[in-house]
């Protein structure tokens, strides 16, 4: 995680933990001079709606005006994971074992960057993924990007 995330994360956390939700994880895109800052919220009991993620938006919105962590100008945003929810915590990847991922490497691991496959689990730094019955131990830090594969019945 880069310092900007790790000081973000700092920021905005308590505050979306304050308001009685879950703290998925952030994203952070420097666009030149209108970048975007994404907030993933969650409820595991009641769901997110259009309402929650307005709470969560003034509130935050308020904090960073005043810590003023983002020199730029940048769009605001706060959202549920979703059904294909990214992962940014290695404690996801074990609670979504059993589940199938999508994954881009920050760089090429065996000749390859992107993998699909059923998450294993957690073996120290490393997370687990079997992709054609092979297993891959895919290092935390060299994942760049990943996301639940969502399964409709």
């Amino acid at each position: 995680m880069s310092a900007k995330l790790k000081q973000l994360e700092e920021i905005l956390r308590p505050i979306v933990e304050g308001l009685g939700y879950e703290y998925w994880g952030i994203e952070f895109r420097a666009q030149g001079h209108h970048s975007l800052l994404r907030i993933f919220i969650d409820d595991a009991e009641n769901g997110i709606g259009i309402e929650d993620c307005e709470k969560v938006s003034r509130q935050a919105s308020g904090v960073m005006d005043v810590e003023d962590p983002i020199q730029t100008e940048y769009t605001l945003e706060v959202s549920s994971p979703g059904m294909d929810r990214p992962l940014f915590r290695l404690e996801q990847y074990e609670a979504f074992a059993g589940h199938q991922v999508q994954i881009k490497l920050r760089m090429a691991f065996e000749g390859r960057r992107k993998f699909q496959g059923l998450i294993k689990g957690v073996e120290g730094e490393d997370v687990v993924v079997v992709v054609d019955d092979h297993e891959y131990l895919l290092p935390f830090d060299s994942i760049e990007k990943a996301n639940i594969v969502p399964v409709f019945e």
